[in-house]
């Protein structure tokens, strides 16, 4: 998976989470459903499909990532400077924040401003991902565009 797609993942599954939470009430019968037996059936139709429920939804709703980030922080002690820090954001959702991480990023997302690892590519870099968190579904405050 690329990096983006990493980031994209651990928010937008972070904010189907707390979503999900506050729609359903707790000790609801959806949350405990059975496993379904061997009664043979077509493999399909026992296995559920992994995550494509909370991708869907976080793509029906748009997704807070103001919150989402928020919460993570608060879990976590604060955060650092994640809401204009690169490396601190990674670090934040728990991906590699190296030179390396960063340098595979800018080419994913195509900014190639200043050298590789100096303050200008680290700020597009931030930039760059709220913007494409936005395109793909995600709520983005101006807090965090930069």
């Amino acid at each position: 998976m690329s990096i983006f797609g990493s980031i994209m993942s651990k928010i937008f599954h972070a904010g189907a989470e707390v979503a999900s939470a506050i729609e359903k009430p707790q000790g609801s019968a959806q949350q405990a459903a059975p496993e379904p037996s061997g009664t043979g059936t077509a493999p399909e139709a026992a296995s559920p499909v992994p995550s494509a429920p909370p991708v869907l939804s976080a793509l029906q709703q748009p997704v807070d990532v103001e919150a989402v980030l928020s919460d993570m922080a608060g879990k976590k002690g604060g955060g650092g400077n994640y809401k204009s820090s690169i490396v601190d954001l990674l670090k934040l959702l728990d991906l590699d924040s190296s030179l390396a991480a960063r340098k595979t990023l800018a080419d994913e997302l195509n900014v190639h401003v200043g050298g590789d690892g100096t303050a200008e590519e680290n700020i597009a870099l931030h930039k760059a991902v709220m913007q494409k968190l936005e395109e793909n579904g995600g709520k983005v405050p101006a807090s965090l565009k930069g």
